[in-house]
This record gives C-alpha cells, sequence and structure tokens, in this order.
C-alpha cells in the first residue's frame, strides 16, 4: 500500500487469563495462523504479534501470554511479558470467557473455572491499581443468553477498569469485526510499520519451534504435562530452494521421552509429518525437518530458551 495521509498503525494489546482465547482472537483478527492454539492452557509463552488491516489502520496484535498467578521462574517470566506487552500498547483489550466466568459463579463451575475467574480478579485488580482503562471483549458467547450476558458485563463494568464492551466468539468470527474496526480507531496517524504483506513479526526459527510444539500437546497432550519445549537448533537454506530445519523436543524426566517417541518411534514421526506439512504451507518451499528429543530435567533454566522466545530470564 502507498503511503497517504490517512494511515494508520499502532499495537494493540489483548490481555486475560489463560485459555480466554486470546490466539483464537488474534488469528482471526489478522485472517492467518500466527498463534498456536491447543487444549493445553498457557501454549501462548511470548507475545505474538499479529498484523491485521482494516481500511488505513494497520493493527500490530500483541498476542500476550495469560495472566495468572505464577509460581516456577517460566510462570514469572510469561506474566512479566504480558504485563510489557499491555503496557507499552496503544490501545488494551481484556478478553474474558464468558461462560467459564459464568460457570464460576455457579455451582456446575469446575476448578479450571474458578481459576479463570481468580486471574480474571487479579488483571482486574492490576488494571486498577495503574488506573488503566481498557475494551473489555466477552468471548464464547455462543449459545448464552442475552440477560446472562448483560448481567456479566454490568458486574464487570462496575469494577470501573473498562470504557467500553463487546460480546464476540473468537472461534465463530461473531462480533470480531466490529471490534476490529474499533481497535482499528484507536491507532494514532503515522505510516504503516510492517509491510502490506506481512501477517505476523516472529522469527521463523521461534515460529518453526512453537509450530512442533503445538504437534507434540496435540498428539500428547493426556500423558504429558505442562513440560515441553522446542527449540530450533539449526534453519539453513538448502542450494536447491529448500530448508532443512533441526529442532530439539526437551521434555523434564526420562519418564517422559518414550511418551513423545512413541512405540516404534511412530508419535515423533506424526509430530514430525504435521509439524512439516504446515511449516511446508508457510514457508511455501519444501522443508526437511530433522527431531530429536532430549531429556533436561533443567530446561525450564535455560537462559538461551528465555532468549529465543524474548522473555525476560531474571523477572
Amino acid at each position: 500500500m502507498t503511503e497517504t495521509s490517512n494511515q494508520r498503525a499502532g499495537f494493540a494489546a489483548i490481555i486475560g487469563a489463560p485459555n480466554a482465547g486470546k490466539s483464537t482472537l488474534v488469528n482471526r483478527l489478522t485472517g492467518t495462523k500466527v498463534s498456536i492454539v491447543t487444549q493445553k492452557v498457557q501454549t501462548t509463552r511470548f507475545p505474538v504479534r499479529g498484523i491485521a488491516i482494516y481500511g488505513d489502520a494497520q493493527i500490530v496484535l500483541v498476542d500476550t501470554p495469560g495472566i495468572f498467578t505464577p509460581r516456577r521462574r517460566l510462570d514469572r517470566a510469561m506474566v512479566a511479558s504480558a504485563w510489557g506487552g499491555a503496557d507499552d500498547a496503544d490501545v488494551v483489550v481484556h478478553l474474558i470467557d464468558a461462560a467459564s466466568h459464568i460457570a464460576a459463579e455457579g455451582r456446575d463451575g469446575t476448578p479450571a473455572d474458578r481459576r479463570s475467574a481468580e486471574d480474571t480478579e487479579t488483571i482486574i485488580a492490576s488494571l486498577k491499581a495503574a488506573e488503566k482503562k481498557v475494551i473489555l471483549a466477552l468471548n464464547k458467547i455462543d449459545g448464552m443468553r442475552r440477560d446472562t450476558l448483560l448481567a456479566l458485563s454490568q458486574r464487570l463494568f462496575d469494577s470501573g477498569v473498562y470504557n467500553e464492551v463487546y460480546m464476540i466468539s473468537a472461534l465463530s468470527g461473531d462480533g470480531v469485526d466490529d471490534l476490529g474496526q474499533r481497535l482499528a480507531a484507536a491507532m494514532p496517524e503515522g505510516p504503516w510499520l510492517y509491510p502490506e504483506d506481512q501477517s505476523a513479526d516472529v522469527p521463523m526459527r521461534v515460529l518453526a519451534a512453537e509450530i512442533t510444539r503445538e504437534k507434540v500437546y496435540l498428539r500428547v497432550h493426556e500423558e504429558l504435562p505442562y513440560s515441553a519445549a522446542v527449540e530450533t537448533t539449526a534453519f539453513t537454506d538448502m542450494p536447491d530452494g529448500a530448508a532443512r530445519i533441526e529442532q530439539t523436543i526437551y521434555v523434564e524426566r526420562e519418564s517422559q521421552r518414550p511418551i513423545v517417541l512413541g512405540k516404534g518411534g511412530q508419535t515423533l514421526k506424526w509430530i514430525g509429518q504435521k509439524s512439516r506439512e504446515e511449516l511446508t504451507e508457510l514457508l511455501d518451499r519444501k522443508v526437511h525437518l530433522f527431531l530429536t528429543v532430549k531429556v533436561d530435567p533443567k530446561w525450564q533454566d535455560s537462559k538461551a530458551l528465555y532468549a529465543q522466545f524474548g522473555l525476560d530470564y531474571d523477572v
């Protein structure tokens, strides 16, 4: 797009408890897959920036890790990263899983629902303390009664940290366009920050690692607790135009290695095949992918992995 006097560009941060649907919303707004989405909570470990275009406005979406009460070093780094993304943005959206929040208030709520509601209260308290006004987006409204939603939005609005509310379904796209238009209007005037055809600002070796990690969780999320990481150790352009990618999957215990490998290496083969298919489509060229599984009880203390994801090791 040629630069015009009407151009606007800026940053929109999407914050929320783990599993509120932030990655799905970023993917929906940008129209491409820039954030990994799995059934595991806390899958976004660093602020993926998706780039959405609405008319003359370019919105750089900061998809922050879920904000929750941190227990480990990695948790602290992720939560600090999330708040950092919000502090630097031109506009902030607080995304809440409406169905889960309502369930947490009743007898049908699961422990996960209640934990999510507690994380939401923590976020509201932090926004209050920072005297920040943000946009409230109630997500996963599919099939919910309107009066229930209105009562919930009123209760949340009474906290005093929101200046407006949107009701959306990131999954179906319902209401997302209205939110996108609102974000576009909030962008400051100025030239675009990225080329028109770019949809994400993530180093390719990091995105490649995230794609493989998504496949690991899709395949073994039941058996493997939240204790695996993927590092791209080599990314080489071959003379024939193909990409050679070498990656290490880290697990914390020896007993987890056979889970990732599978019987006769079948699970690792499936992970590699699915990851390679997606990388081939993403890079638009042939990909040779080589995966190794390593046991490292201290991978969560690896400074190199934190650096790869742009997280601060010393939080």
